[in-house]
């Protein structure tokens, strides 16, 4: 969240940032809240300091031997006063808290300006769209063909949008994680296995709620949410911590399945891998100095770009404009590999830096010169192993109708054929 001071002196500013965001924001509401809240506060320790000052009054008149009542009197009015604001506090607080959570971050200087994702930039391209002498299939098509993805005894066993993958075509999916878990791992990022399930107090920290907790899959007999990304539980392990400077950056990378409800998604891709209820992926988790998070986010962004560099599949790199930017984001890369069923390219990462925002809510800071800090928060996928698993099969198809294991995988698969 962002700091409810600098929201309160700096609100214009404020309310200018999130004119460019996508939806509206009531800046006012936290700018009113605060100001009641710090009148409040006024009143009661002018309060509680007469009543600490009258009490010492009267401790020396009962101590001589004198008559205290009136102002024991006074006292008690004082402290039904007192309680009465205390009462007041008690509901403006957590009224504050929520109107301030409901405040999303400030998108960096460098974000452009727009409105949507037509809006957004195009930083970057790597390799060319693939071209073939034949029809080329989509993957759901593929992978009924080879018998490898079978959505149709998922939708039995769970419902739709959801997958069994069969023989070779789990296997790929497992080794596409291995292959990204070994290479984030060479490249100084600590494996993770975290819990796939997390308390309502991590899903506050990284800003999954409360506004999205409709797009959750929560377990009602306890509270529990189902993760919809590793961001979650790997971010919260240091919560409440004060972190040592000289080990900045912390790097992790996380292996976990993840549940969407795709809450407002009805009809966008319902075939194939690409929007799944349950889908695995590797996230890469960075806690950076303010000092240097920019530059962390460039080299989390090409760290998981050099995955599809490895296996050798196309695409860009985009950044997100100011009304696509995720809500607890300061500012986002999007990486979009090359679906030929598309004919375009499709979402398979996206790298963010939080500046502090996240660190705020979960009270996660540094120990530096200056005293206690706020770390800068980053994460990225890197990558979403499921749309990896369909660009291979689309982009990697032969005429045949087999399937050519990318030349990086072929130590995970054991075989450099999918037919």
């Amino acid at each position: 969240m962002l700091d409810v001071r600098y929201i309160a002196e700096h609100a214009e500013e404020v309310k200018e940032a999130m004119s460019h965001r996508s939806g509206v924001y009531d800046v006012d509401k936290v700018v009113d809240l605060y100001s009641k809240r710090k009148k409040l506060l006024a009143e009661t320790e002018q309060r509680k300091a007469l009543r600490n000052k009258v009490s010492e009054q009267i401790a020396v008149i009962k101590k001589n031997k004198g008559n205290a009542d009136d102002l024991i009197a006074e006292m008690k009015e004082l402290g039904e006063e007192i309680k009465k604001f205390d009462d007041e506090l008690a509901l403006v607080e957590p009224a504050l808290k929520e109107a301030v959570m409901s405040i999303p971050n400030i998108p960096h200087p460098s974000v452009p300006i727009g409105k949507d994702d037509g809006d957004n930039v195009e930083v970057r391209r790597y390799g060319d769209p693939r071209k073939a002498d034949f029809e080329l299939k989509p993957h759901w098509d593929i992978g009924a063909a080879l018998n490898i993805l079978d959505p149709q005894t998922a939708a039995k066993i769970s419902g739709t949008r959801f997958t069994v993958y069969r023989g070779l075509g789990a296997r790929l999916e497992r080794a596409i994680a291995n292959f990204m878990l070994d290479t984030h791992t060479a490249n100084g990022y600590t494996e993770i296995l975290p819990p796939f399930m997390v308390n309502r107090d991590s899903m506050y920290g990284t800003g999954q709620l409360p506004k999205f907790e409709e797009d959750a899959f929560c377990v009602k007999n306890n509270g529990y949410f189902l993760v919809p990304t590793a961001e979650v539980p790997v971010t919260n392990m240091h919560r409440g911590e004060v972190l040592d400077e000289k080990d900045l950056p912390i790097k992790y990378c996380a292996y976990t399945a993840c549940f969407r409800a795709e809450a407002g998604s009805a009809g966008r891709d319902t075939r194939g891998l690409i929007r799944q209820h349950q889908f695995n992926k590797i996230e890469l988790v960075k806690f950076a100095h303010p000092s240097s998070s920019m530059d962390e986010l460039e080299s989390l962004t090409r760290d998981a770009e050099s995955i599809l560099q490895k296996i050798g599949l196309p695409y860009r790199v985009v950044c997100l404009c100011t009304g696509d930017t995720g809500f607890s984001s300061g500012k986002t890369y999007d990486i979009e590999v090359w679906m030929p069923s598309y004919g375009r390219y499709v979402e398979i990462s996206s790298c963010s830096n939080f500046f502090d925002y996240q660190a705020r809510r979960m009270n996660i800071k540094f120990k530096g010169a200056n005293g206690n800090e706020f770390v800068h928060t980053l994460n990225g996928s890197g990558l979403a192993v499921g749309r990896t698993t369909a660009a291979i099969l689309e982009n990697f198809q032969n005429k045949d109708g087999s399937v050519s294991v990318p030349q990086v995988l072929i130590p995970y698969m054991g075989t450099d054929i999918i037919k």
